[in-house]
């Protein structure tokens, strides 16, 4: 971001500020939730709970039905769980909770990843003996993050009296030669 607009944001009511344990029960999932959760990605949502515990809260209104979260609700169903965090996010309006169901998955889509820092992060994962399952990325994601650009063997070595081939590109003059 290149400016910053501060904002008096004093005497706003926070939804976060209000984290409570809910039954599982209790909540409501949303019928029209336009985001889809595979078995997979529930199962990872699920081994990062087991492995790091519980660290963003199901966003909900006031009668429980889910504004955001409705992966994490499913992850602990597999779990076996029978409350989890929640935020309650009182007084919202009907456009209001559409919305944020909305920008809650895509604003995040919006960001990309600074790939020599990602590589670097990944690599020093795995040297320390983590999971890397637990990104999110899959294998083959990994292994192409993490891939380092070699010769192939047949340019193994290199000789410098390699003929090679050459034209101009203007008047296509054609000459052969070797490299000095």
């Amino acid at each position: 971001m290149s400016s910053k607009t501060k904002m008096d944001v004093s005497g706003i009511d926070w939804p976060a500020d209000k984290v409570q344990r809910t039954p599982l029960s209790d909540l409501i999932p949303y019928a029209r939730n336009a985001r889809r959760h595979s078995d997979e990605q529930v199962k990872q949502i699920a081994s990062l709970v087991t492995e790091l515990g519980w660290t963003v809260p199901v966003v909900v209104d006031e009668a429980g039905e889910i504004l955001a979260g409705h992966g994490r609700v499913l992850a602990a169903e597999y779990l076996g769980l029978s409350e989890i965090p929640v935020i309650v996010a009182s007084g919202w309006t009907e456009e209001q909770k559409r919305l944020y169901r909305i920008a809650d998955n895509q604003v995040a889509l919006g960001s990309d990843w600074d790939e020599a820092i990602l590589k670097a992060e990944l690599e020093s994962l795995r040297d320390d003996g983590a999971d890397l399952a637990l990104t999110g990325f899959d294998e083959k994601e990994i292994d192409k993050l993490l891939k380092v650009l070699e010769a192939p063997d047949e340019f193994a070595e290199f000789d410098e009296a390699i003929e090679t081939e050459h034209k101009c590109p203007k008047c296509g003059y054609a000459w052969s030669g070797k490299a000095s």
